[in-house]
């Protein structure tokens, strides 16, 4: 992996470059924003996304998306789900070679065609593709905060271990696994669920309302993975459990804080207005809404999420409907 393009300069795209070029990597830093790329040659610094973060020299930021992934041995997605079809449609162009591996660090299920991040870059190449994905904000990265994720790689690889050499440093640990749709669902669903604990919070229910939550969040995400055909112990793991607990209880989550301003009693278009980065849930519980319905899965938490923000449902009203849904066993249907 000698020459790598990192397609997307928000704070989690820079953070991967900037800890791939400390590495000894040549890497190229794509940005949709010019202001982005002035910012980086001139300061060193992602001063609109990643401020304070010192930038490796080996990290070149471009415009140019035909330049960024034409010579790549590896291209990395660190942009919104619903950005990367539009994404490759120009960058098939350039064109990508066929023995260029594609990560995508997206977490996220498209609009509509209700498809995962692979699943769209198959629509467009047949390369190599793998997932990363896991408790991971750009911040503790960045700051060189112990952090372990994990990389989802199809079992007939030819580059899995390469990969994980790739990515792996002192403080960021990378495991492998074979389950790539489990991986994916696992850190799509998990905003869904984030984005109802930040309106758990807002709406001040206490500790015990946060710790049911994520534990029937859980069972939910478990119940469509596993329809979907991905391994139920997948959701037991740093792309299930691991990126749940982090997304649902940090508040450097976009998705958490989101639902806790939904709580205090802002509309969804007040909070999206002023937020400078995307918040993959506020989609993705349409998507998953969608999915669960078309899967015949049961889905509670993620219906109700969707009716907030979808339908301009009252959060309080939302919580009481799924405290009084039917009596039923723990680990029943639903």
């Amino acid at each position: 992996m000698n020459s790598i393009s990192v397609i997307g300069a928000g704070s989690w795209g820079t953070v991967l470059a900037n800890m791939l070029a400390l590495k000894g990597h040549e890497v190229r830093l794509w940005a949709y924003e010019k202001d982005t790329v002035d910012s980086i040659i001139k300061l060193r610094e992602n001063k609109p996304f990643m401020p304070g973060l010192k930038l490796s020299p080996r990290l070149i930021p471009t415009n140019n998306l035909a330049e960024a992934v034409g010579a790549a041995s590896c291209i990395i997605l660190v942009v919104p789900t619903q950005f990367i079809r539009g994404i490759l449609t120009k960058a098939v162009s350039a064109p990508i070679s066929p023995n260029t591996v594609v990560v995508t660090a997206a977490k996220g299920i498209e609009r509509g065609t209700l498809k995962t991040a692979s699943a769209i870059i198959q629509e467009f190449i047949g390369n190599e593709i793998a997932v990363l994905s896991g408790p991971s904000f750009a911040d503790e990265v960045a700051k060189r905060k112990p952090t372990a994720v994990t990389l989802g790689i199809s079992n007939h690889s030819k580059h899995g271990h390469a990969l994980q050499e790739m990515f792996f440093t002192e403080y960021f640990r990378v495991y492998t696994h074979e389950d790539i749709i489990g991986v994916e669902l696992g850190g799509a669903l998990k905003n869904v669920i984030a984005i109802a604990s930040g309106i758990c919070d807002g709406l001040g229910l206490g500790l015990n309302a946060r710790a049911a939550l994520i534990t029937r969040g859980l069972s939910e995400i478990i119940r469509l993975g596993v329809s979907l055909g991905a391994k139920d112990n997948t959701f037991s793991g740093l792309s299930g459990l691991g990126d749940l607990v982090l997304t649902c209880t940090g508040n450097l989550s976009r998705n958490y804080t989101v639902g806790r301003r939904l709580g205090k009693g802002e509309t969804p278009a007040e909070i999206l207005s002023d937020m400078k980065a995307v918040a993959e849930g506020v989609e993705t519980s349409a998507s998953a809404f969608e999915l669960s319905n078309r899967a015949g899965v049961e889905m509670p938490i993620v219906e109700q999420v969707y009716r907030v923000i979808h339908e301009s449902k009252n959060p309080a009203e939302a919580v009481r409907q799924l405290m009084s849904r039917e009596l039923k066993g723990e680990f029943r249907h639903g």
